[in-house]
């Protein structure tokens, strides 16, 4: 008899631990949680709702529309692949095309309202690990990076490869995530950033003829250029560009623990640092915190005039993989959703007194009830519930 039950495979004292740790604290209700059943594995917001849903990446091989005002409905969904989703975006005419990366090497495509299939994209070697949307010289584009170190750019309409972009000077490894820079790009021209599982970022300039890395100069050694952007020791996870500043500094996660701010105005170089500890997946910004998570499944707030860590909250009780920032009509930010490999979305506050509570909250004493378990209609055998493991810490 074939099973995935990790009672019945060999497991050493720290798996052991870790799982038994997990169980116990996979009844609790901060952040108030919305249960899925499979492992989310991206989340960006919906367009269409950005302060009230999500649309999530699951590994039972479909897009899932969360909407956090009625928790009850997580009917819709988008359908297709039968591997894990690793990666979604959103964009084309009207932004009203919904794209997502799979286990399966192809990226697939929905009509964003009717849920009617599109085109499917066809050329990578290895999973798809990240996809972007951007429009140069009136075309729409679509650009996704995989494990196989390979960005392709692709025509949205036509489906055609326009562009395969590798490092020729530094080894790039496996894309891990991909960011548009709005500020540095042109009508003519967009500006990409990616990140990979080698430290290095890079900036690549995308044209429809053509496209180019950029070189940055050297804050060591000035009048010479460095052919990447080298601040972290390990594999970069996340990109977030800061829609809260007028500089739009760079924010980066990475495997070394830690998160930093990367200075626009001092070519891309470290100005700050914020020590999260464990692999950091996810981060987000807003006006007054840096927000953190990863492997250690807790949420980290900071003050972002200090530095200094306001709380850890927990309620995960597996790695997150991402965290969102959920805007009102205004563009303010109103709260900020994390979601993890342990199948839950959560929402948390950002007013410092909403934190307070929650904080507060998680200090009393547990109540215990029945454990419910989450993933119970995954579509990943044992095997490759061990891939994932491996693919979510590949540092390589």
């Amino acid at each position: 008899m074939q099973t995935a039950d990790p009672e019945r495979f060999f497991e050493t004292d720290a798996e052991q631990e870790k799982r038994q740790r997990r169980a116990a604290k996979a009844g609790n209700k901060f952040g108030n949680p919305i249960t899925l059943k499979s492992k989310i594995l991206a989340a960006i917001p919906d367009p269409r709702h950005p302060s009230s849903a999500l649309l999530v990446a699951e590994s039972a091989g479909a897009v899932r529309l969360v909407n956090l005002n009625d928790p009850e409905n997580t009917k819709t969904a988008y359908r297709g692949p039968t591997a894990p989703v690793c990666c979604v975006a959103v964009g084309g005419l009207n932004s009203g095309t919904l794209f997502a990366g799979s286990w399966d090497k192809n990226i697939w495509s929905w009509d964003l309202t009717s849920k009617t299939p599109g085109r499917k994209y066809v050329g990578h070697a290895d999973f798809v690990k990240a996809v972007v949307c951007a429009r140069v010289g009136g075309k729409d584009l679509l650009i996704s990076g995989g494990a196989d170190k390979k960005i392709i750019v692709w025509d949205t309409a036509t489906g055609a490869r326009l562009h395969t972009l590798q490092d020729g000077v530094v080894n790039m490894l496996s894309i891990q995530d991909l960011v548009v820079d709005h500020a540095s790009s042109t009508e003519s021209e967009v500006s990409l950033i990616s990140a990979s599982s080698d430290p290095h970022i890079r900036r690549w300039k995308v044209r429809l003829d053509g496209w180019e890395q950029v070189a940055e100069t050297s804050p060591d050694a000035p009048g010479t250029d460095r052919p990447t952007i080298l601040e972290h020791e390990t594999t970069v996870y996340k990109l977030v560009l800061d829609l809260d500043s007028d500089e739009a500094d760079l924010w980066t996660s990475s495997g070394d623990g830690m998160v930093k701010c990367l200075s626009r105005l001092k070519n891309f170089t470290c100005e700050d640092t914020f020590h999260h500890g464990d692999h950091v997946r996810s981060v987000a910004v807003t006006e007054q915190w840096v927000i953190t998570a990863g492997r250690d499944e807790d949420i980290k707030f900071w003050d972002r005039t200090s530095g200094k860590l306001h709380c850890s909250l927990v309620g995960h009780y597996d790695e997150v993989t991402e965290l969102v920032v959920l805007r009102g009509p205004s563009g303010s930010s109103e709260r900020v959703c994390s979601v993890s490999i342990d199948g839950t979305v959560r929402t948390w506050p950002l007013a410092r007194a909403g934190l307070e509570a929650a904080v507060k909250e998680q200090e009393k004493p547990p109540v215990q009830e029945e454990k419910k378990e989450a993933g119970g209609d995954d579509l990943l055998s044992a095997e490759e519930e061990a891939e994932l493991a491996a693919l979510m810490g590949d540092d390589e």
